[in-house]
């Protein structure tokens, strides 16, 4: 009989039934661990901290408390005389706006003076105008520097009170978006300001915007000009990044900070109606406004300073006076937010991304990360802004498989099974950033060209789908063939292919084999050689 002690310390399972147990596949996907995107020496998605900071948030969008709701049914009587103040300012400046714009056509030069002189009754009108928003009073610091000391000023926005303040205050030349002139009223005052028309998108039109800025700013028979170099609205908390067309020409700028001190209603244009906010401002007894004139900043004379170092100082000025955080949302972020909020997401706030750092970063600009928002919402994400690995297939129309765990996985960085839409997008712009993905583009076409056609059918497209992921089905097989073919001629030409790429970047990994096949064949004729 064998010792019962050596059976207490023998092992429980046989030394030949060794078990192994490989930690990085336990997780919600077991192939996810391995890198699809290796042939393009991709190394693991790493993403920066999402900001806490929604710089668009209304901080009060409802209605709430007893005070408030008191306070609004005792101010409606008075907002119907408000809004007849309103009404009547608005008619009477329109007027007035029309009459001093009659039979001027020489818009290259300044309004003449006795034109400018009749648009003092439209200035006086808008001071009646923020009257009737609540705005009896208005507190100042400081004053405004003459036009020859500072003929560009740049002011932080809030609201939409601030151009109206402006107008009344200074009189300026502004630059606007070209659609604000189609605007019913507001498109004719605008007009009297001798507007600078810039379609964002544009790089022509913002390069045009520049140079009248410059020509504007250097005459000193134009009116100073008036930027908000943000670019949009905020919720007055940061200063979102600048858009640089105020700091290009080179010229002393004035910055000019504007607060709406209160308690029970935030008056920044965020997250909420327009006729809601005009609503809320006619139903309050007062509503606050600060406007606090900054020192003239100048550029830097001991060494040629760029735009951005000019925007930098300033942002900071701006910063340092309203004791706020400065961070690298742009307009595009605003963008991003408005589209998942028609869309209806809850938590809008997850699809801000910090436009500014993308475009810097990774060199996309905004109507393309608008693309990539239509292709994570096609995914259908949840209440809380996520999509997991089914919808993820989905909407690439692509079947289960190894492969297609592990492109889940990479882009899935914190292995919960799931992925937002800043995983998505950051981790689809940083296979695009790759140096070798353009390469890897033009040597997968140029393996399935191997005719030297220019082209590659649909066919080929599709084999090479069904190859990497054998589960796709034949229907999703042929449509994404037909994806391919952009300019639905029937074939593949390399700009259909490098374009849909550039769309899906993630999808190169379906590709890999061929880069792979066409690197050795490279190498080959090295040898040769």
């Amino acid at each position: 009989m064998a010792d019962s002690r050596s059976d207490l310390t023998s092992p429980l399972l046989p030394t030949e039934a060794e078990v192994v147990l490989d930690i990085e596949c336990i997780g919600p996907y077991s192939h996810a661990a391995e890198n699809p995107f290796d042939f393009l020496a991709v190394e693991a998605l790493s993403l920066p901290p999402p900001s806490p900071v929604d710089p668009f948030r209304n901080q009060t969008p409802k209605i709430k408390g007893l005070y408030e709701w008191v306070k609004i049914i005792v101010c409606v009587p008075i907002a119907l005389v408000r809004l007849i103040l309103f009404g009547l300012s608005l008619l009477v400046g329109f007027v007035a706006t029309k009459f001093a714009l009659l039979g001027w056509k020489d818009k290259q030069n300044p309004m003449p003076r006795w034109r400018c002189r009749v648009m003092w009754v439209t200035r006086i009108c808008t001071r009646c105008i923020l009257f009737s928003f609540g705005y009896h009073w208005i507190r100042r610091v400081g004053r405004p520097a003459s036009r020859e000391t500072a003929p560009i000023v740049v002011s932080n926005h809030v609201s939409y009170i601030e151009p109206i303040f402006f107008f009344y205050e200074l009189f300026p030349t502004i630059v606007a978006s070209e659609s604000h002139d189609a605007l019913p009223f507001v498109g004719t005052i605008i007009r009297a300001m001798q507007v600078i028309y810039v379609n964002r998108f544009s790089a022509p039109s913002r390069k045009h915007a520049v140079s009248e800025i410059k020509r504007k700013a250097s005459s000193d028979r134009y009116p100073r000009v008036l930027l908000f170099p943000e670019g949009t609205t905020t919720n007055g908390r940061v200063i979102i990044s600048f858009q640089l067309g105020a700091f290009i020409p080179g010229f002393p700028i004035q910055p000019v900070v504007v607060r709406y001190p209160h308690i029970h209603f935030d008056q920044s244009w965020g997250h909420i109606s327009l006729m809601k906010l005009m609503f809320r401002m006619f139903t309050q007894f007062h509503n606050f406004m600060e406007v606090e004139y900054l020192p003239v900043i100048a550029p830097l004379d001991n060494r040629k300073e760029n735009a951005s170092h000019f925007a930098e100082r300033t942002s900071y000025a701006l910063a340092s006076a309203l004791n706020v955080v400065q961070t690298s949302h742009s307009y595009g972020d605003l963008m991003l937010l408005t589209k998942a909020s028609q869309s209806k997401q809850e938590k809008v706030s997850l699809y801000l991304v910090e436009m500014a750092w993308v475009e810097s970063a990774f060199g996309i600009s905004t109507l393309e990360a608008l693309e990539f928002l239509d292709k994570f919402l096609s995914m259908g994400p949840d209440s809380s802004g996520r999509v997991k690995i089914d919808g993820f297939l989905r909407a690439l129309s692509l079947g289960w498989s190894p492969l297609s765990e592990k492109i889940f996985g990479f882009i899935d960085v914190e292995k919960l099974g799931s992925i937002t839409f800043r995983q998505f997008f950051l981790g689809s712009a940083h296979i695009l950033k790759q140096p070798l993905f353009r390469q890897a583009c033009a040597g997968i076409f140029n393996v399935c060209d191997q005719e030297s056609r220019g082209f590659i059918s649909k066919q080929q497209i599709g084999d090479a789908i069904h190859s990497a992921v054998p589960t796709t089905s034949e229907d999703d097989v042929f449509e994404l063939s037909n994806m391919f073919d952009i300019d639905n001629d029937g074939t593949v030409s390399f700009d259909d292919f490098n374009t849909y790429l550039r769309r899906n970047p993630l999808m190169i990994a379906l590709f890999a084999s061929y880069w792979t096949h066409n690197d050795s064949l490279a190498n080959g004729m090295l040898e040769v050689v």
